[in-house]
C-alpha cells in the first residue's frame, strides 16, 4: 500500500467520513464500500455511505444496505451537506470524478480530505491520497490489503467479509480471469476461516434472476445476438422500447456480454444499450486487444484492458453503425489476438 502511514495519521482519530463509488454500482463497489465503511464504524468514525444512483436488488442483502443513500435531485441539497461537511472523503472503485455524475464536482470542491482506492487504469488526479493498484483483480481486495496494512485484520468480520467476497468474487469472473492471483486466492482462505459463506454469497447474486429477466436473456440470445466472424466480434443492442417490454430494472443486463464473450473463436463483445438519455457501453474482451484503449478513444470510456465501458449521445442505430465501421481498423489485431 502506498504510504500507509498517511492513511493511519489521517484516520487516527473519529472523524465524519463519506464513502462513494461509481454510478449504477455493481458488487465490487458496493461491497468494498459496505466492507470499508463496517471497518471505519468499528474504528468509530461516523461514516455515511452515497450511491450516485441505484443498483440491483440482489445487492442489498450486504449488511449496511439500509443506511446507504441513493443520490437524487430530491436529496440533492443533503448530499451537498454531508459532502462539504466530511473530513474524509473515501472515492471506491472509480478512477474519475465524472463517473459519479453530480457528486463529482461536490466532492472536487470539498475540502475533507480525499482518498482514491481503485483498480482501474490512469486513474485522474483529484485525491490527496491515492491507494490506486490496477495490478489488482477487485476494489474490493484493495480494501482487504488496506485494512490488513493498518494492522486491523482482525477488525475483519463476518459481515465485513462477506461484502469484500462478493466484490471479488464478481469482478474475477468467479475466479476465472487472468487477474486472480495468489494474493486473492490467499484473501479468499483468511475470510473462509472467519465464516464467510462463499456458497450463499454466489446463490444470493447469480442465483435472484425474476422470470422477466430470464425471458428477457432469452429473447437477447435467440433475437439480438450479432455475430461478425470476420472481426471475431460478437454483440447486442438493445433498444429502451425492449428494455420496457421486459420491465428491465437495474443489474438486468450485467453479465449479458459475457454470453457474447463466450462463444468460441469470439475476442471482442460489446453490449449497447439505449438508456434514453445516452448509450451505455459494455466492452469485455480476451487475450491482449485492449477495450480500454477502443473506449477511450472511441467512446468516451476506459476501464481495464479486458473489461471496459463506454457511452455515446448519438442515436442507437448510430452508434451500431459507428462501432461496427471501426471494426476494420482493428481487424489484424481482433484476428491475431492471444484468445
Amino acid at each position: 500500500m502506498h504510504d500507509i502511514n498517511a492513511l493511519k495519521e489521517l484516520l487516527k482519530e473519529p472523524k465524519e467520513v463519506m464513502i462513494t463509488t461509481h454510478h449504477k454500482p455493481d458488487a465490487d463497489a458496493l461491497g468494498s464500500s459496505l466492507g470499508l465503511a463496517g471497518y471505519l464504524k468499528k474504528k468509530g468514525h461516523r461514516v455515511t455511505v452515497i450511491t450516485p444512483s441505484d443498483y440491483p436488488n440482489f445487492l442489498a442483502w450486504m449488511h449496511g444496505n439500509e443506511d446507504v443513500l441513493v443520490y437524487s435531485d430530491k436529496n440533492d441539497a443533503l448530499v451537498r451537506r454531508i459532502i462539504s461537511e466530511s473530513q474524509v472523503i473515501f472515492c471506491l472503485d472509480f478512477s474519475a470524478l465524472s463517473r459519479i455524475n453530480e457528486m463529482g464536482e461536490y466532492i472536487r470542491q470539498a475540502e475533507g480530505k480525499k482518498v482514491l482506492v481503485d483498480h482501474h487504469l490512469e486513474p485522474e488526479n483529484f485525491a490527496d491520497l491515492d491507494y490506486s493498484n490496477s495490478a489488482a483483480a477487485a476494489t474490493a481486495e484493495l480494501v482487504y490489503d488496506l485494512i490488513k496494512a493498518m494492522g486491523d485484520a482482525d477488525m475483519i468480520d463476518t459481515q465485513i467479509g462477506e461484502c469484500l467476497y462478493a466484490g471479488i468474487m464478481t469482478d474475477t469472473g468467479s475466479f476465472r480471469h487472468p487477474s486472480t492471483s495468489k494474493n486473492v486466492h490467499l484473501i479468499i482462505a483468511d475470510l473462509l476461516h472467519i465464516g464467510v459463506n462463499t456458497s450463499n454469497i454466489h446463490r444470493l447474486i447469480y442465483d435472484s434472476s425474476s422470470e422477466l429477466r430470464l425471458r428477457f436473456l432469452g429473447y437477447a440470445l435467440k433475437d439480438k445476438l450479432v455475430v461478425l466472424r470476420e472481426y471475431n466480434t460478437a454483440y447486442f443492442a438493445i433498444t429502451a422500447e425492449e428494455l420496457k417490454a421486459y420491465d428491465s430494472k437495474t443489474g438486468d443486463t450485467e453479465g449479458l456480454v459475457n454470453f457474447a464473450l463466450s462463444i468460441e473463436g469470439i475476442v471482442f463483445a460489446a453490449i449497447i444499450i439505449d438508456r434514453s438519455q445516452a448509450i451505455k457501453m459494455s466492452f469485455r474482451s480476451v487475450g491482449n486487444f485492449s477495450v480500454n484503449e477502443f473506449a477511450r478513444q472511441h467512446f468516451s470510456g476506459g476501464g481495464h484492458r479486458n473489461a471496459a465501458g463506454g457511452i455515446s449521445y448519438e442515436s442507437l442505430d448510430a452508434t451500431v453503425a459507428k462501432f461496427e465501421s471501426l471494426l476494420p481498423l482493428y481487424k489484424n489485431e481482433l484476428l491475431s489476438s492471444n484468445n
